[in-house]
């Protein structure tokens, strides 16, 4: 049974024709007045995943480790990519499980079997052992996701969505940027602390849940009505995603979206190290990115949150083509930081409502699974993109940055064909 219950059945979204406005979709939604606003289960959500996300040092230094422990860095290489199937997968899982047996139990399975693999890679010694445990790892510790994004979305009003969706990934960024700075400092008394480091993070994470979540719950009567589970639910299974032609077509642009977006991680160092700079500029872009992303995220949601979704995509797939685009003309290192402020500002236009918009747009007890197929989408774009991207530029050289960019803006004709002609987000409640 779901951690969500309703006492009566909501209606679906109309997606063919636009809905009506909601008249508070945007009187209290900033940034103060949605978090002073949100039940104390959804700061409790926020502040897990910070905590939890503090201590994500396996992805970042698994391969470091591996090389330490004496294994090549062709394997190290293979489990950091054996994590990321894991990851994929376990979102998927994760899906399920939240629409199966709820929020609260799925994340405190998630997390209780994260701690418990960690210590498991920490003392394995055969590679082949040490690549199962290692992608189990990476499936068991992403099962929360889906789970959390959707309880949140479940206990949060319609014209709030993208805000609390966009503390959520500031939670994530902070815990990411952060880590890896925690992670060194642990590395240089022992690679263990940064296992047990980790394990003590999501056993945290279990504890708030526990704790904060209530075993039921009741969602906010102004919660986007698909959301909702209700007391006699239709079983839903990923068929059930499969089957909505219209959210298959916006995971697909999910997924091209974020094989271009991941260029920035792997084409793009290097082509900088082709113009001849050092890898200290790169690291000054990515670090432009993060500060742009942590500083000013919240306060673009505040300004888009109540826009048409057409136009917010619309708006961030043409700066995410046109940032990488630009990347192709002469110019040196102000063409580089030019362009990596243009899809920095597309990050921070689309983010928070691309990935708002699966929970509202699932049918009742889907939601779970709608969130995963989500992030699973976004997942496997970031793995393709990188091989994509660098065979794309080892053939074509700069030219691939224009091919790059004309892929995201052609990712909006599924992308509109997606999301029809619905409003905001917030609106989305006021469908029917």
């Amino acid at each position: 049974m779901s951690d969500v219950t309703a006492a009566k059945q909501p209606k679906q979204p109309k997606r063919s024709k636009p809905p009506k406005q909601s008249g508070n979709s945007t009187a209290d939604a900033g940034v103060l007045a949605t978090f002073a606003g949100s039940p104390f289960a959804v700061k409790a959500l926020l502040f897990g995943v910070l905590v939890n996300k503090l201590g994500g040092f396996l992805q970042v230094f698994l391969v470091l480790f591996m090389t330490n422990r004496g294994f090549t860095a062709v394997q190290g290489g293979t489990a950091l990519g054996v994590y990321g199937f894991g990851s994929v997968l376990g979102v998927l899982i994760g899906g399920t499980l939240s629409d199966r047996i709820g929020a609260r139990r799925t994340i405190v399975l998630g997390m209780a079997g994260t701690a418990a693999l960690l210590v498991a890679v920490l003392h394995v010694t055969l590679y082949p052992v040490l690549l199962g445990s290692v992608g189990l790892a990476g499936l068991i510790s992403q099962v929360y996701r889906p789970a959390a994004a959707a309880y949140i979305a479940a206990l949060t009003p319609g014209h709030r969505q993208v805000m609390v969706t966009a503390m959520y990934r500031l939670a994530l960024n902070l815990g990411t940027t952060a880590a890896p700075l925690l992670g060194t400092l642990l590395v240089a008394v022992s690679y263990d602390l940064l296992f047990y480091g980790e394990a003590a993070a999501a056993l945290a994470y279990a504890v708030v849940v526990l704790v904060a979540l209530p075993r039921t719950a009741t969602p906010h009567p102004e919660t986007p009505s698909t959301a909702a589970a209700t007391a006699a639910p239709p079983r839903a299974t990923y068929r059930t995603v499969l089957r909505d032609r219209r959210y298959v077509a916006y995971l697909l642009a999910m997924l091209l979206n974020s094989a271009v977006y991941i260029q920035s991680l792997s084409t793009l160092p290097l082509a900088i190290r082709a113009e001849g700079y050092s890898t200290f500029w790169y690291g000054a872009m990515v670090a432009v990115n993060g500060a742009v992303v942590i500083c000013f995220e919240l306060l673009m949601t505040k300004v888009v949150q109540s826009w048409r979704i057409r136009t917010v995509l619309t708006v961030g797939f043409i700066l995410l083509g046109s940032g990488m685009a630009l990347y192709a003309l002469p110019g040196g290192l102000g063409v580089f930081f030019a362009g990596t402020l243009l899809w920095t500002l597309a990050e921070i236009i689309e983010g928070p409502t691309m990935f708002a918009y699966p929970a509202v747009a699932a049918p009742a007890q889907a939601g779970g699974r709608y969130v995963g197929a989500a992030h699973a989408m976004f997942g496997i774009g970031t793995a393709v993109g990188p091989v994509m991207g660098v065979a794309l530029w080892t053939g074509m050289g700069r030219s691939a940055w224009a091919v790059l960019g004309a892929i995201s803006v052609l990712a909006l004709l599924p992308a509109w064909f997606g999301v029809g002609r619905l409003g905001s987000v917030a609106s989305l409640k006021d469908d029917g």
